[in-house]
């Protein structure tokens, strides 16, 4: 079967919402443009038939019938759609700010779309959604989390490699930290952040993201309002890699004295409790609480 060539195939623009996409056929992807958004899915991979001499591949084929749509995450991205025509009813002024700030479409910088819809759907579920009609969203939410990850309410935004998730977590800080700034008393906003990363490497990159560095992204790409900068520089925010969370040795004993303490099973009263690991952890945040883990 013939492959198809798309010799140009960027339809849309960085900064807006998607308004075409080429179709996928029964047998393959093909020119065809059509008008709208893709809706968001996926492809299930269906290995092919096991041929003598050769391993079992599960290589996907890009083919309409195996495309399942993701109808959650469909009818969440209409919702906020309609509510960022609206206007952005049943926020606060100061996410308000914000947001016209991020959407000027005379910025010198700005930012792309997927960006802008990623920090809108997490304001929409944080302030708009319950108040006007969408609390199935955040029951929906609670509800897989309580299945799955009892105990730590956990939402997920997913962005493609490239499309710029570093600018998108300096959004989310600058939106719940000027919110506490003024509004102090309001619990769901935080001006502490916790940030894990999978390796040393991504953790140095991560820096920009704590106000004091020099190179911060706020003011590298403009994410808050003149004149806020200072106040925001009262913000807490820690880097740290996940390795931080292995428990650490507290005694200063010799190797041969762990052994032997270890040996007769008490080697637990040389480490860390959960409790002090996560106080050397979060120490950088001062003693906040109602930490936002990014």
């Amino acid at each position: 079967m013939a492959q198809t060539v798309i010799d140009n195939p960027v339809l849309n623009s960085p900064f807006e919402e998607p308004s075409r996409y080429f179709r996928f056929a029964d047998d393959d992807i093909t020119n065809d443009i059509v008008e709208g958004r893709r809706p968001s899915g996926y492809f299930l991979p269906v290995p092919p038939p096991k041929r003598r001499g050769k391993q079992l591949s599960l290589e996907a084929e890009w083919t309409q019938e195996r495309f399942r749509e993701s109808q959650w995450i469909n009818r969440v991205r209409e919702r906020v759609r309609l509510w960022r025509e609206q206007g952005y009813p049943g926020i606060t002024n100061t996410t308000e700010k914000l947001l016209r700030h991020w959407t000027d479409p005379d910025r010198e910088k700005r930012l792309f779309f997927c960006q802008v819809e990623a920090a809108e759907t997490a304001i929409y579920l944080t302030e708009a959604a319950t108040r006007l009609g969408d609390a199935w969203i955040e029951n929906d939410l609670r509800s897989a989390n309580e299945r799955h990850n009892p105990g730590l309410l956990r939402v997920a935004l997913k962005m493609a490699t490239g499309t710029g998730k570093t600018v998108t977590m300096g959004m989310l800080i600058a939106w719940q930290a000027l919110n506490k700034l003024d509004h102090p008393q309001d619990s769901r906003f935080s001006d502490a952040f916790l940030i894990v990363t999978p390796n040393i490497t991504i953790r140095d990159r991560l820096r920009v993201l704590l106000p004091t560095d020099p190179n911060n992204y706020y003011r590298a790409f403009d994410l808050i309002p003149a004149g806020v900068m200072d106040r925001f520089g009262q913000t807490r925010v820690a880097v740290v890699n996940f390795h931080a969370f292995l428990l650490r040795d507290t005694s200063q004993a010799s190797r041969l004295a762990k052994d032997i303490l270890r040996r007769r099973r008490r080697g637990d009263s040389l480490r860390e409790t959960p409790e002090q690991m996560a106080r050397r952890v979060s120490r950088d945040l001062g003693g906040k609480r109602n930490i936002v883990v990014l």
